[in-house]
């Protein structure tokens, strides 16, 4: 493996290849005809910065719509997931972060200061995780994980589905550009692999039960490539109207070099699996606490320790059932704990979709009349208004197993392309009719897809970092706006179904760090997920799973959500009568992606202006 951090300045500009990434590094710096003020020089370079990280990460030029014009190259092209990929992203952060230095913060505008920290702050936690001996580092992103290949990670997953939903496929450079990204594929897949073995020359080999399941969907990922399958369909369905032998190209690719590099990465999967344990936790991994402890910062942007977190989980939770309590009793619900009583709900017949497509299909239109109705309220609670352009699909077959509930976002930076909801209905069971409102006010509007419309108005190193304590405290605050807008007027149970979803991410701190802190077993972690929230064990267990492959990242829901709390009440309290809600919400998704503290910070800055200050 490289060493991100014996790298020299030459082997940098070596490292960073061709491409837009070749650019010499003190172009950022040469001299235009006029004289740029501090702001601006300062976002010439940011942007400078943002091309390259987008010419390491081709996938994301393709996801914003911005693989155009001189950057239309990156539509042929995919991330390099090898050793080596990973040490030039690295060289790349400890040379932007050199670059950052000599522009100094008072001579900047408030909004290009808050870029140039949020973008020094992402920087200085990836580099931490990089100096981590294994794992996945997402430079301003929530996908933190110590196995680069297991069962929500990796290239198996990611590229099929992205080439289906987000390469465009227009005309025969649509075309050609798929066939390169196939082409590619298998080199990718390869570059995982020499790291997940170099992991298990270190000891660090994943839970056995993770093993189990991230085999299961590379089977089916590998006899589905063997035959053609779907990453063949996904282009003969879009080339029918574009002359050219597409199908027989895509297939030599898919069932050839592609097939063999995925069954290479399953032998090493099943050989790993023979030597693999059920201790859930990092704890039982080497170097594990410390991995822990950075997987910890980089998603809550705190520096609170397991144990902190752990208390916290428990105190939001005792609050939150002490507002369900007389809720249920209101229902009938009178016998056993809250938890208790919300299983006997879920179990009710009449809050359950018939486990088969028509089930699927009405699951998809719920969601869909709880999202058009909260639209119709966004104008009490933004004075800024965006499209909130989004579509609700199925998520792939192969994913299932592995996949949470749902999971958004929001679409391409020049708005060709919509947000999507992605639904897992696997086991219709994972829903029930008193939680689509609340999950489509997290995953939809005015969560994920709407706040990532907001990122995408701003300059583009911004809209590709992004921070899992805001992301996904915004998205839990998303869920409190739609109680607070009345979408759960007369309804008592659909309020029960938001209060459960807010305490299910209280449990989150709890769970996740009884697992790799308090060494709790997988078994522990279930039983007491379900029997504390009752929540379904359909639901909960590739919960649990997902906390073992991702560590850390389901703590920021309810720490960001807290802080966005704490900070709306600081704001009406020193705001009075001049405090208006859309005011508020504006200052916090309109300042975008951001650490806690600068969060904080924005918030802090519209009081102020508020009271003239």
């Amino acid at each position: 493996m490289i060493d991100p951090h014996a790298i020299s300045r030459r082997q940098t500009l070596a490292l960073l290849g061709g491409g837009a990434a070749s650019l010499a590094l003190d172009a950022a710096h040469a001299a235009p005809r006029t004289k740029p003020n501090p702001s601006q020089a300062a976002n010439a370079y940011l942007d400078w910065v943002a091309w390259q990280l987008v010419a390491l990460s081709p996938e994301s030029a393709t996801s914003l719509g911005i693989d155009t014009g001189v950057h239309a190259g990156l539509r042929s092209k995919l991330g390099d997931r090898s050793a080596a990929g990973q040490a030039r992203i690295a060289a790349l952060l400890r040379m932007a972060q050199r670059g950052i230095a000599r522009h100094d913060p008072a001579r900047l505008d408030p909004t290009t200061r808050t870029s140039m920290a949020v973008v020094k702050s992402a920087f200085a936690v990836a580099l931490d995780g990089f100096a981590l001996p294994y794992g996945d580092v997402a430079v301003g992103g929530w996908r933190n994980a110590p196995y680069v290949v297991i069962q929500n990670v990796g290239g198996y997953l990611d590229t099929p589905r992205f080439l289906d939903s987000e390469h465009k496929v227009k005309d025969a450079a649509g075309a050609e550009a798929y066939l390169a990204r196939l082409a590619a594929f298998p080199a990718q897949l390869d570059g995982e692999l020499g790291r997940i073995r170099a992991a298990r020359g270190m000891g660090v080999v994943p839970p056995a039960f993770l093993l189990d399941k991230a085999i299961r969907q590379l089977e089916m990922t590998l006899k589905d490539a063997s035959s053609g399958g779907g990453l063949v369909e996904s282009l003969t369905r879009r080339t029918k109207d574009i002359r050219g032998n597409w199908g027989s190209r895509a297939k030599a690719l898919a069932t050839g070099p592609v097939a063999r590099a995925l069954a290479r990465q399953l032998a090493e999967l099943k050989l790993q699996r023979t030597m693999a344990t059920m201790d859930a936790g990092l704890w039982a991994r080497p170097h594990g606490d410390e991995w822990y402890a950075w997987a910890l910062r980089a998603s809550t942007t705190t520096r609170n320790s397991p144990g902190e977190i752990h208390a916290l989980g428990l105190e939001a939770l005792k609050d939150l059932h002490g507002q369900m309590d007389p809720i249920l009793r209101g229902l009938g619900f009178t016998k056993g704990t809250v938890g208790e009583r919300m299983t006997a709900l879920g179990e009710d017949p009449r809050f359950l979709f018939s486990p088969d497509d028509k089930g699927r299909a009405e699951i998809i239109a719920t969601m869909q009349g709880k999202i058009d109705f909260i639209r119709g309220k966004m104008p009490q609670a933004f004075r800024t208004l965006v499209p909130g352009n989004l579509e609700i699909r199925r998520l792939p077959l192969a994913e299932e197993d592995g996949a949470p509930g749902a999971y958004g976002g929001a679409g391409s930076k020049d708005g060709t392309e919509p947000g999507k909801i992605w639904l897992n209905l696997g086991d219709v069971n994972r829903h029930s009719r008193y939680s689509l409102a609340t999950l489509g006010f997290h995953e939809g509007i005015p969560g994920h897809v709407w706040q990532g419309e907001y990122a995408n108005r701003l300059p583009l190193i911004r809209t590709l970092l992004a921070f899992n304590a805001y992301s996904e405290g915004w998205a839990l605050y998303a869920e409190t706006l739609g109680d607070e807008l009345g979408a759960y007027e007369g309804d008592p149970i659909g309020r029960l179904g938001y209060l459960q979803s807010i305490a299910f991410r209280a449990c989150r701190l709890v769970v996740d760090t009884g697992l790799h802190a308090k060494r709790w077993t997988r078994e522990q972690a279930i039983k007491w997920f379900a029997e504390t929230n009752g929540s379904g064990l359909s639901e909960v267990t590739p919960e649990v799973d997902r906390y073992c492959s991702w560590p850390g990242q389901a703590c920021g829901y309810k720490m960001g959500h807290s802080e966005i709390l704490r900070l709306r009440e600081g704001a009406k309290t020193a705001l009075g009568a001049r405090y208006d809600l859309r005011d508020f919400n504006d200052a916090v998704v309109g300042g975008g992606n951001v650490p806690l503290d600068v969060l904080g910070e924005n918030v802090g800055r519209y009081v102020a202006e508020k009271k003239g200050i």
